[in-house]
């Protein structure tokens, strides 16, 4: 005879998050006592953990603050990954990147190492981290952790897909002048993946290697000699406007560089981050 009821059965469900039949096996075991019916749940998750350690959770969603309130604007991106896209939209994995964010802003966090070592009321991110796993029986991990400064920062949080929480986060800092087309700027980030802000963000030997390959195809052609310079140096140009965000084509006018549309605005973009989930 069960010496438990459904409402023990309800209130360690609630608590844990784990599945009907897992919580019945665990207050069985436990002979209805709902504190070590809870420790049972919480060893055999953690031994699943190691189970799901070469799994790979691909799926999840992005979270995001910006905090104005000192002399210099913080904005914070965190991707928060799941196994599949069924766990990414559950109202208990939300909560709990929720959780994580809140406990990485209070702790002025930066890293993923940072993030998991913070404090969330009297655990750690890792610790409940762990829980979560236990309870939905999917790896979980925190992937990316992104961090913007600037007079002003501007987030954006972009949706894939109407049924899942936000896949694509971004953060672009201007100066105060920047606020008015921050929000715009962040939406053309989104869409348009640049890899640096300006020229002079680009590494040298990204640089050079485009320049050599772009000689290369030139003389390849077999264009005139005197003439080679000329067309790498526009080739290379084409490079820049792909993967440099003041050198691309604005998204809302192409006939513009983002560059020139944050100049007839007087504003100056400072930096900026973009996540999307499931990529490096």
């Amino acid at each position: 005879m069960a010496n438990y009821t459904a409402a023990d059965i309800k209130a360690l469900r609630d608590k844990t998050g784990a599945g009907m039949l897992d919580v019945k096996n665990a207050l069985s075991e436990a002979e209805g006592d709902p504190a070590k019916a809870e420790e049972i749940l919480r060893v055999k998750g953690l031994k699943g953990i190691a189970k799901r350690e070469g799994r790979t959770a691909s799926a999840g969603l992005v979270v995001s603050n910006v905090d104005a309130s000192g002399e210099t604007a913080r904005g914070i991106l965190i991707e928060v990954n799941s196994e599949t896209d069924f766990v990414a939209k559950n109202d208990k994995f939300i909560a709990f990147a929720d959780e994580v964010l809140a406990a990485a802003v209070a702790a002025g966090a930066s890293t993923v190492e940072e993030v998991l070592a913070a404090s969330a009321g009297d655990e750690t991110v890792q610790d409940k981290l762990n829980a979560m796993q236990a309870a939905i029986g999917e790896k979980i991990e925190i992937s990316t952790v992104s961090v913007v400064e600037g007079e002003h920062v501007e987030a954006y949080m972009h949706r894939t897909a109407m049924d899942l929480p936000p896949q694509v986060g971004v953060l672009v800092a201007t100066d105060k002048a920047g606020s008015e087309v921050a929000h715009d700027i962040a939406v053309h980030i989104a869409a348009l993946n640049p890899s640096y802000l300006d020229r002079d963000s680009v590494p040298a030997d990204v640089v050079e290697n485009e320049r050599r390959i772009a000689e290369e195809v030139t003389r390849a052609e077999g264009k005139p000699e005197q003439a080679i310079a000329k067309i790498v140096e526009g080739r290379l140009g084409g490079f820049f406007k792909q993967i440099v965000l003041l050198d691309q084509a604005y998204a809302r006018d192409p006939k513009q560089s983002v560059g020139q549309v944050a100049k007839a605005a007087g504003a100056t973009v400072t930096g900026f981050a973009r996540v999307r989930v499931g990529t490096e």
